[in-house]
């Protein structure tokens, strides 16, 4: 009943927007110019309207896209309809092709490296080789950060990796769930070489960067993900919990009841019918390998094509001319080809079932694939119809609260990504606005778009219907609420310290010192944790 009034009251606000729309262009005689106006914000903030109420983000872009048409086509019809298709859905495939490309063989590759049965070779390495609880941790967060290139890949090889170990040191699986949920976008989102950075590369418009250089150059403010590391590492090692986690683990160690969900039958059978006929012959070498092969031919192909178009420089020169486009199809194409070469060498896979592979990978990326060419094609719309001229003259006349607006548009971007449940849907609607705020001979420009990819990711991370956070339930087979309950305190607590750092490097900016708040969030992190456990320990 409940997504029944959602869909009414979004399909009420479609219709009220386009009413509006069309009056305002009928009264004033028909070729109102919208463009360069208010009316440019109304598409994204109309996405972010529906996407909190519908909890959903597929619907929302399309309806952002829709009224970004009409109004760029002036209200009308075969206009609008040679926007959408042309302007937006067209132009966001063609411009993207690269990244889509780079999205199915990295899709493929995954698939590749979970038939060879080199994760299940891993975690039978892992449960010789750990001695403690401690250890099974840092185990399964340094498993978790290896495995950069896909949240996906992340939460479908961690749990199942990792599960045997934890068992036998008494973790429950509410942790478990939320160390694999904790290494699965946080890492992505600062990794150059995965599909998050392709995602961004993809949603960003600059004149002065290219994708990839700004993804970069924005790893270092993206306090969410980085001061979860430090926050796990120094929980980790301090040898406690707080919230519910605190029970969950306490039960574990006393009881050994590690909370383990117990699947129904029609789950059981799924699950068989997954399972290969034979046991993959794949050993822990035949993991790393893989994506090392990936990581070296990507950033071959960025640098590659990074020389060739410069005439002189270095590696930093070439890295920031590089066209990610090109680049990282280029060295993922190779990779592809000598990854299935080492198997099927190897012997671990079967010609035949390399190509097996194929459409399952091409399957996995289907939904990054549709969130990432609706969101560039809502930013068709928004560039289309003025929105970054706009908001930058608006923003003109309000210099004095540029220190606040990176705290700002994190909170917003939490809230967003924690209604829908989704990162890329988040920046997606997201960026174009926030690179309208900041002008980009402004260190706040990198803050502000590191603002947005980390409030994405907090609230993805704390989001219920977030796809990491239900396949990293699944992940540990722990049960879903459980994990959100628990892991929801530590989301909220690194969110917290997050906001004050960005509130930091706004303040810090006019001094030139924004890189100062990083280690005084880190430190305020391990200060905080340690006032936690002298609480926790006198409770």
């Amino acid at each position: 009943m409940k997504k029944k009034n959602s869909a009414l009251i979004a399909g009420l606000i479609f219709v009220l927007a386009v009413a509006v729309i069309c009056i305002v262009n009928a009264a004033s005689g028909g070729g109102y110019e919208f463009a360069g106006t208010f009316w440019a914000l109304v598409p994204p903030l109309v996405a972010i309207i529906l996407a909190l109420i519908t909890k959903e983000a597929y619907s929302a872009l399309f309806v952002g896209v829709v009224l970004g048409a009409v109004m760029a086509s002036s209200v009308s019809f075969t206009g609008t309809l040679d926007m959408i298709t042309v302007d937006g859905l067209s132009d966001a495939v063609a411009g993207n092709a690269g990244i889509l490309i780079f999205l199915v063989i990295l899709g493929i590759i995954v698939a590749l490296i979970n038939k060879s049965g080199a994760s299940r070779a891993f975690g039978a390495w892992a449960s010789r080789s750990i001695k403690t609880k401690v250890g099974a941790s840092l185990a399964t967060f340094v498993l978790g950060v290896l495995i950069f290139i896909d949240d996906y890949f992340n939460c479908l090889t961690v749990g199942s990796v990792m599960s045997p170990i934890t068992d036998s040191k008494k973790m429950s699986r509410a942790k478990l769930a939320y160390l694999i949920d904790a290494t699965a976008a946080p890492v992505c989102m600062i990794a150059p070489i995965s599909s998050w950075a392709a995602a961004v590369s993809g949603c960003v418009t600059s004149e002065k960067y290219s994708g990839i250089e700004l993804f970069i150059r924005a790893i270092p403010y993206n306090f969410y993900s980085l001061l979860t590391f430090v926050f796990i590492i120094t929980l980790t090692l301090l040898k406690f919990d707080y919230g519910k986690m605190k029970r969950f683990e306490e039960k574990a160690e006393t009881t050994g009841d590690l909370g383990i969900m117990t699947l129904s039958e029609d789950e059981e059978f799924r699950l068989k019918e997954e399972e290969p006929v034979k046991p993959g012959k794949g050993k822990f070498i035949d993991l790393i390998i893989p994506v090392i092969i990936l990581i070296v031919f990507c950033v071959w192909g960025l640098l590659f094509n990074g020389f060739s178009a410069i005439e002189e420089g270095g590696f930093i020169e070439a890295f920031s001319s590089t066209d990610a486009y090109v680049g990282l199809p280029w060295g993922s194409i190779l990779a592809l080809v000598i990854v299935i070469i080492y198997m099927i060498a190897r012997k671990i896979v079967t010609f035949d079932e390399a190509m097996e592979c194929i459409p399952k990978g091409f399957c996995a990326m289907v939904p990054a694939i549709t969130i990432l060419t609706l969101a560039t094609s809502l930013k068709n719309m928004t560039n289309a119809l003025g929105a970054k001229e706009f908001v930058g003259g608006a923003m003109a006349n309000a210099q004095g609260l540029q220190w606040a607006l990176p705290a700002i548009v994190f909170i917003v971007a939490c809230l967003v990504s924690f209604a829908t449940g989704t990162s890329w849907g988040t920046f997606g609607i997201l960026i174009p606005i926030v690179s309208a705020i900041f002008p980009e001979t402004s260190s706040l420009f990198f803050v502000g778009i590191s603002a947005c990819l980390a409030g994405a990711v907090c609230g993805d991370h704390c989001s219920p219907i977030s796809d990491t956070t239900i396949m990293s339930s699944a992940g540990a087979h722990c049960n879903h609420i459980n994990h959100v309950e628990t892991q929801l305190p530590y989301a909220i607590s690194v969110a917290c310290l997050s906001f004050v750092c960005y509130i930091l490097a706004g303040l810090f900016d006019k001094a030139g010192i924004t890189w100062l708040s990083l280690p005084i969030g880190a430190v305020l992190t391990v200060a905080f944790l340690y006032f936690m456990k002298k609480r926790t320990s006198k409770a």
